[in-house]
């Protein structure tokens, strides 16, 4: 038996005494399906405890931070724990959060705890832990803006360590307080400096009988619970604005001492989420593997402003929405694939993210690029939030479109992150750019700026469109005919000499997390355009054809996120995702079937380590959730959905408003992985795409599916 299967086993046994709720009558338990485990091994980073979707809150297990592995301040090969903290991030490549951290224990001593994984359970929205050696068993689940904890103390004496010092990886604390507020419950904050520069975290916590403050050790506050005869209940309710603010959001969330409603309600809530797109199968492992994608998918972006409408903004100023302000954008992974799945089936969501967008230009001057707890890092290369936002607008869910555009506009002619140079010599000359990357710099700058010429023509501003479809095509400067590689290019014109596509050094070359083999392919917006390039189609797939084969010395000081490889494709970081399906624009779709098979069933299990790279924020599932229904936007502004490979027979996704549009695989298995022909709302439809407009109309897409490679989606007026 696998070791998985013996933890799920145990954690069964476990979660047996626990509040597990049956779905209604007639409705599907799809958190069933669900393995949190998935990602917590390996480099997943993925967060493992209780959380609703796309909630503030999440509310799980935190260890110290011992090395990259502990983004999440959670590693499967872990086994001490510091607390259970309110806030967590989920396959970041650093370490942020780990906020408002408590500790149930039985002596006042105790300021970390062992534990096994055997005394653990989990599902969505509900996680338990039987903690031995405090002689407490742990129960937690979460609202979006409040966390609830049950702990069942097993002596006659227990205390509760409220630890305010604490924080993941790069997190330092600033300043904290803690003040009682009668005698069960207490208020307080947290300031903290780390990735996110500038973080504030108030919260109100009240408990169900009398707590007694007993003392305070580096910043860890001691509180001793007054009876421990029954399960001691702890609602905590969090804010960025203020301690007030807290509690009016736990007053809101979590009125009630019901904690097994709470658990109810989580549940709901996920069922609804993961509900969102019905698949039917015969592969129970796969549809353990797409639910549990489904799942991490929606961890975040996160609420960031409270039940009054009030949040932080980008400016540190307390503002006032009539909206849902979001947080944890890692936008430089997930404009990819992940962005995209969400205009499909939450498009209520994607409303809020587009008006949180605008808000965020306004208050800092610029559309965001990393945003983490209303902070912006400037992680990663690029303009990635230009490029989320002008796919938004171009799929209608911007209603000021001018004030959209002046805001993808001025994004784009800023002059930080190498962007003054990019605009003075059509590229970033690689003697210039102090911080390296310049190719990968330029290539993601690029296919912004085509999302700006996109809602430049579409708003009719006629020079504008020029102006930034010609900086969209510059990646074109970046191509050497000797060998056909995208190379760094210096301030005389000069090529990058000398030149080893495989070798890569992490941020210290012309590339981010990866090499020129990966990179050579990241022009998604243009891929005609790059095919052009080339001596000839042929040529263009030859080389295509060698990625997936080629192999070769990446070098000692290579990035640890290029990982996940066939051949130099490498599935476990972002720049490669969207290149399987340039097949399709060069007429030979069944070699992306092939290769989206492939992916597929080797890079995701229902495992530990289940990822082939960190989950960053959703994209890693979002990507098998998108392509295992056949599906995947290339083009990063638009929505023009590309065609691989569905595995499923048939999924249904609910596009809101009551619309559904449902995919269905005629003759689907694992030998049958090639489209032999298609039909679109019964009519014989013949593109190896389909546009976004057409899927949100509603309807239905059948594929015939066979066991060898067709004509279908070949003919060049058949491809995107």
């Amino acid at each position: 038996m696998k070791l998985i299967s013996k933890i799920l086993i145990l954690a069964v046994a476990v979660v047996a005494a626990s509040p597990m709720q049956a779905a209604p009558k007639g409705a599907v338990d799809y958190t069933q399906y669900v393995n949190p485990w998935v990602g917590t091994g390996g480099h997943g980073h993925v967060f493992l405890g209780a959380n609703v979707p796309n909630g503030l809150v999440q509310l799980g297990p935190t260890e110290p931070t011992r090395g990259w592995d502990w983004c999440s301040g959670y590693h499967y090969s872990d086994n001490v724990l510091l607390g259970f903290s309110h806030m967590h991030l989920s396959g970041t490549g650093i370490g942020d959060l780990g906020d408002i951290t408590f500790l149930p224990v039985k002596s006042v001593e105790q300021d970390s705890v062992y534990f096994t994984h055997q005394e653990e359970a989990v599902r969505p929205g509900y996680y338990a832990i039987d903690l031995k050696d405090a002689g407490v068993k742990v129960e937690l689940t979460a609202t979006r803006r409040a966390g609830f904890h049950r702990y069942t103390f097993t002596g006659k004496q227990g205390f509760v360590k409220l630890n305010l010092k604490h924080g993941i990886g790069w997190d330092a604390l600033t300043s904290c307080k803690l003040v009682p507020v009668g005698d069960d419950m207490v208020v307080g904050y947290r300031k903290s400096t780390g990735w996110a520069k500038n973080q504030q975290v108030y919260f109100a916590a009240k408990f169900n009988t009398k707590v007694r403050f007993v003392g305070c050790e580096d910043n860890v506050f001691t509180l001793e619970v007054g009876d421990v005869s029954k399960p001691v209940l702890v609602k905590v309710g969090l804010s960025a604005v203020s301690e007030k603010n807290a509690e009016i959001n736990l007053d809101a969330e979590i009125p009630a001492w019901d904690f097994d409603g709470a658990v109810r309600n989580a549940t709901n809530a996920w069922n609804k989420a993961l509900g969102k797109i019905q698949i039917q199968t015969h592969d129970a492992t796969a549809r353990r593997i797409f639910y549990t994608a489904m799942y991490h998918s929606m961890v975040a972006p996160s609420v960031f402003s409270d039940v009054n409408g009030e949040y932080r903004g980008a400016d540190y100023k307390v503002h006032k929405g009539d909206f849902t302000n979001y947080t944890t954008f890692s936008l430089w992974d997930t404009y990819r694939a992940k962005m995209p799945l969400m205009t499909l089936i939450h498009p209520d969501l994607a409303a809020d993210v587009a008006k949180t967008f605008m808000n965020i230009y306004r208050e800092q001057g610029k559309l965001p690029v990393w945003h983490l707890v209303g902070n912006e890092t400037d992680c990663m290369v690029g303009n990635p939030g230009v490029a989320v936002l002008a796919d938004l607008v171009l799929k209608g869910f911007v209603r000021n479109r001018e004030a959209a555009f002046q805001a993808l506009r001025q994004s784009a002619m800023k002059d930080d992150r190498g962007l003054d140079l990019y605009k003075q010599y059509g590229y970033i000359p690689l003697d210039l750019d102090p911080t390296y990357e310049t190719v990968a710099k330029h290539l993601e700058y690029a296919l912004a700026d085509a999302g700006v010429a996109k809602v430049a023509k579409l708003l009719g501003h006629q020079d504008d469109y020029e102006y930034f479809r010609k900086r969209a095509e510059s990646y074109r400067r970046l191509f050497d005919p000797a060998d056909c590689f995208l190379k760094g290019v210096d301030s005389k014109g000069n090529f990058r000499t000398p030149f080893n596509p495989f070798h890569a050094v992490h941020r210290q070359d012309d590339y981010t997390e990866g090499n020129a083999w990966q990179y050579n392919w990241l022009v998604p917006h243009d891929v005609h355009g790059l095919v052009s390039l080339f001596p000839s189609e042929k040529a263009f797939v030859s080389k295509l054809d060698s990625l997936f084969i080629v192999s070769g010395d990446m070098g000692a000081e290579a990035s640890p996120d290029i990982s996940g490889l066939i051949g130099q494709y490498a599935h476990g970081n972002e720049p490669s995702h969207h290149i399987i399906y340039m097949y399709n624009y060069v007429g030979q779709p069944w070699k992306a079937a092939d290769l989206v098979r492939e992916t597929l069933s080797t890079m995701y299990k229902d495992d530990f380590d289940g990822l082939s790279g960190n989950e960053d924020v959703g994209q890693m599932s979002a990507w098998y959730v998108i392509s295992s229904m056949g599906l995947y936007q290339v083009e990063p502004e638009g929505g023009r959905f590309i065609f691989g490979s569905p595995i499923w027979d048939s999924a249904k996704l609910d596009l809101g408003n009551g619309k559904t549009f449902e995919i269905v695989a005629h003759d689907n298995s694992a030998a049958n992985k090639y489209i032999q022909s298609c039909k679109l709302n019964g009519r014989k439809y013949t593109k190896s795409y389909i546009d976004y407009a057409d899927i949100v109309k509603g309807g239905r897409l059948e594929f015939v599916m066979g066991a060898k490679p067709s004509k279908f989606g070949t003919a060049r007026k058949d491809r995107p």
